[in-house]
């Protein structure tokens, strides 16, 4: 079968599956496993140099928000068109972090070939355990699928375990610097799973912007940063749009130094099987409790200025 993955998350479902000699074709994001999906050709591309642009100048190209407005992701449809795809697997989530399933189906009409188009829309951690299913299913490894959902339960549960009757800090998670913006759908959960008490956003909810007073009234104990689709190091260049804030340093988890960079696309922005490791670390940053692998600093790291 030729699978054509048209969402970072749904590469990692793929390869979660152990499909990833399917691949046939992938966005220019996908990018895990490194070594399976290095070799996979790439039919999507951003006009966009996120580099060179701050997280202001990304949220104002994309129609002012970072969860509407237009794609970042542009289709190569005579790309998509040569690689004869049996399945494609696209997202009807999220306008912005991928290519919509209306403009997917659109391409796929033209090629009339038979081609099934999946529309994955997980907005919690059961709804992203259960695409393993629904893909697998697609893809014929059904019962490979229940067992590897079934595995990464166990993992929560574990994790559940790991902080039963400890105590509860107060979270802010942040999904975007500039404008500030809560991380929701299965972030809460996560956070939740991990033995703390989400702020600002409830699971599977899918936010909005909200004002830097909102997040000082909130007072958490632990703020995570995770910017979608920006590693920690992309981050940290842009510290200073939280650290300037008026009252930043009278944030209790600022004066606790409980401020935490994380990787949001291996973690947290990706509706795959990796949030189950997310809810792993947070475990590890919010109590110090064994879940799992240890915490590399290229998962989590201290905020400058703590």
């Amino acid at each position: 079968m030729r699978i054509v993955s048209l969402l970072p998350a749904a590469t990692d479902i793929v390869a979660e599956l152990g499909l990833s000699e399917q691949l046939a074709g992938r966005t220019h994001e996908c990018d895990w496993p490194p070594r399976e999906v290095a070799s996979v050709p790439v039919v999507t591309r951003t006009d966009l140099d996120q580099d060179a642009l701050t997280s202001r100048e990304i949220s104002d190209a994309v129609g002012g928000s970072a969860h509407s407005g237009s794609s970042l992701y542009t289709l190569d449809t005579e790309a998509l068109a040569a690689l004869h795809p049996d399945v494609v697997l696209t997202q009807d989530l999220c306008d912005v972090c991928a290519v919509s399933y209306e403009k997917v189906s659109r391409t796929v009409r033209l090629l009339d070939a038979g081609t099934r188009v999946l529309s994955l829309e997980p907005r919690t951690l059961d709804d992203v355990l259960a695409c393993l299913v629904t893909v697998g299913d697609l893809l014929g490894v059904r019962e490979r699928a229940q067992r590897r959902r079934g595995e990464l339960r166990d993992r929560l549960d574990r994790v559940r375990g790991a902080v039963a009757g400890l105590g509860r800090p107060r979270v802010v998670a942040i999904e975007w610097l500039d404008p500030l913006w809560p991380a929701g759908h299965w972030v809460p959960e996560q956070i939740t799973t991990a033995g703390g008490e989400p702020l600002l956003a409830a699971p599977g909810e899918h936010t909005k912007p909200v004002t830097w007073e909102a997040v000082r009234a909130a007072q958490p104990d632990v703020v995570l940063v995770l910017p979608c689709g920006f590693p920690p190091e992309r981050t940290l260049r842009e510290a200073e749009l939280l650290t300037r804030l008026p009252g930043w340093t009278d944030l209790p988890a600022v004066r606790s130094g409980r401020v935490w960079v994380l990787d949001g696309p291996s973690c947290f922005n990706r509706p795959g099987p990796r949030v189950v490791r997310g809810a792993e670390v947070l475990a590890q940053i919010l109590h110090g409790v064994p879940a799992g692998e240890s915490v590399t600093p290229a998962e989590a790291r201290p905020f400058p200025g703590r």
